[in-house]
C-alpha cells in the first residue's frame, strides 16, 4: 500500500507539513532545511562540527573526539549501530533555555556496547551517577510518607505519576522496524486487556492506525480530540529531536493508548518509549495515584512474563528507557498546585530545586505559569527509588503550600526557606 507505512504516508500524515512528513517514513530522516543530514546508518569517517552544539552528547563529543572513531564501527546483537543513538544530538544543535541530553537508546544493548559515551552523558545528566553505581528499585506503597501534601483541598487541582517501561528482547522506537511495533502493541495490549476490577479498560489505536483488529483504523477523531484535550494522549513527532531520534517512522502505526473505564490509567503505547504508564487523579491523593500504578504495572509484566518476555531492567541503571534522562525509575510524581504568593518569589524555582523539585509552567515544560498554577514534580530519577522520590515530591509540595497558607497570612518565612533542602531521611 503506498498511501501507508512502511512503503507510503499513511493520509494524515500527508496533511502535515513537508518537514515532519520526512520523518514519518521508512526512512532515517533527511531534511535539509532543518540541518538534519546525519545519518545513523551511512555514518561519515570523521565526527561532524560540534563547535555551535549545546547538549549532553556534544559535551562528552567535543572532550572526548576520539570516541566517535572508536565506537563507529560497532553494532548491537539487533543491528544498533552509534549513528542511531547519536542522530538526534548531531542535529539538533541545542536549546537556549533547556539543555536536551542529544542521546537515544536504540536497544537494551545500546547501554553497554556504546558505555564509553553513555555512561559520562548519564553522570552529567543526573548530577554525578558512578559508573559502578548500583539503582535502588521500590515500589512498596506500604513506605510512603503519611503526610497530607494539602489537608484543606485548596491548593492542589490534580496529582499524576508517569513511568516508562520496555519490553526485553526488541529494539527500542528510534530503530524499531514496523513488524517488530506491530508485536509489542501485540504483546503489550495482551496485558494490559487481561487487567480487572478498577484497572478494566481497553485499547484505541491512533487514528488512522491499521495495526490492530478489533479496531482497523484505530480511534474516531473525536476520541482522539478529547483524549488530546485533557491532556491524555500523545501527537505526531512535531520537533526535530524526535523526528532525527527515529521516534515517527511508520506514523502512526501501531501506536495507541489504553485507559481503564474510570479514565485514572493511562498506558501510550510506541510513542517515545514502548509504554509510558499514568496514573492520574483530581485532588492530592496521591498513594491511591501509585497503588493504581503499581498494581496496573505489575499485572503487565506479569503477562509478559508468561509470554516468555519482560521489561528490561539493569541493576546499574535500573529501568531500561529510550532517553537517558529517564533512566532509573523513570518516575515523574506532580501535581498541578495553585501557589501565586510563594511562586512570585524570585527565589521560587531555586528553592524547588535544593528540595529536590521540578517545576514547569501549567502547559508543561518551559511554559509559564497561569495564575500562579505550577506543575511541580520530583527533579530526580536516577540512583533514588520510587518511594523515596515520592516521598520526595510529597514532603516538598506539602512544604510549599504551607508557605503559601503563612504568605497568605502576611508572614515572614525568608528564615525557614533558607533552610529549604532535600528531607533528611531520603
Amino acid at each position: 500500500m503506498s498511501d501507508y507505512p512502511p512503503t507510503g504516508l499513511s493520509k494524515n500524515v500527508k496533511e502535515l507539513p513537508e518537514w515532519i512528513q520526512k520523518g514519518c517514513g521508512n526512512d532515517e530522516y533527511f531534511c535539509e532545511e532543518k540541518g538534519a543530514t546525519f545519518l545513523g546508518g551511512n555514518m561519515p569517517d570523521e565526527l561532524p562540527d560540534l563547535s555551535e552544539h549545546n547538549n549532553f552528547l556534544t559535551d562528552v563529543l567535543k572532550k572526548q573526539p576520539e570516541l566517535y572513531k572508536s565506537l563507529k564501527d560497532k553494532k548491537t546483537k539487533l543491528g544498533v549501530t552509534l549513528g542511531h543513538c547519536i542522530k538526534t544530538g548531531i542535529d539538533n544543535k541545542g536549546h537556549p533555555m533547556i539543555k536536551t541530553v542529544g542521546l537515544v537508546a536504540g536497544d537494551e544493548e545500546s547501554y553497554e556496547l556504546f558505555a564509553e559515551l553513555f555512561e559520562p552523558v548519564i553522570s552529567a545528566r543526573h548530577g554525578g551517577y558512578a559508573k559502578d553505581a548500583v539503582h535502588p528499585t521500590d515500589l512498596d506503597v506500604s513506605k510512603l510518607t503519611d503526610t497530607k501534601i494539602d489537608p484543606t483541598g485548596k491548593y492542589v487541582l490534580t496529582s499524576r505519576c508517569r513511568t516508562g517501561r520496555s519490553v526485553r528482547g526488541f529494539k527500542l522506537p528510534p530503530v524499531t522496524d514496523f513488524e517488530e511495533r506491530r508485536k509489542v502493541e501485540a504483546l503489550v495490549v495482551k496485558g494490559l486487556l487481561s487487567m480487572e476490577g478498577d484497572l478494566k479498560g481497553d485499547y484505541f489505536p491512533l487514528h488512522g492506525s491499521k495495526s490492530y483488529a478489533p479496531k482497523p483504523n484505530g480511534m474516531s477523531l473525536e476520541k482522539e480530540e478529547e483524549l488530546r484535550s485533557a491532556g491524555n494522549l500523545f501527537q505526531e513527532p512535531d520537533s526535530t529531536l524526535l523526528l532525527s531520534s527515529g521516534c515517527g517512522r511508520h506514523w502512526p502505526d501501531a501506536r495507541g493508548i489504553f485507559h481503564n473505564d474510570d479514565a485514572n490509567l493511562f498506558v501510550w503505547i510506541n510513542e517515545e518509549d514502548q509504554m509510558r504508564i499514568v496514573s492520574m487523579e483530581k485532588g492530592d491523593d496521591i498513594k491511591s495515584i501509585i497503588t493504581r500504578f503499581a498494581k496496573g504495572t505489575e499485572q503487565i509484566q506479569k503477562v509478559l512474563q508468561a509470554e516468555g518476555a519482560d521489561f528490561m531492567h539493569s541493576e546499574h541503571l535500573g529501568w531500561i528507557l529510550t532517553c537517558p534522562s529517564n533512566l532509573g525509575t523513570g518516575l515523574r510524581a506532580g501535581c498541578m498546585v495553585k501557589v501565586p504568593h510563594f511562586s512570585a518569589r524570585p527565589d521560587f524555582k531555586a528553592v524547588c530545586g535544593k528540595m529536590g523539585l521540578q517545576t514547569r509552567g501549567s502547559a508543561g515544560v518551559d511554559s509559564a505559569s497561569t495564575g500562579g498554577t505550577w506543575d511541580i514534580s520530583n527533579a530526580d530519577r536516577l540512583g533514588k527509588s520510587e518511594v523515596q522520590l515520592v516521598n520526595i515530591f510529597i514532603e516538598g509540595v506539602a512544604q510549599i503550600i504551607r508557605w503559601e497558607q503563612a504568605l497568605e497570612a502576611g508572614e515572614n518565612i525568608d528564615e525557614q526557606v533558607a533552610k529549604a533542602s532535600l528531607p533528611a531521611k531520603y
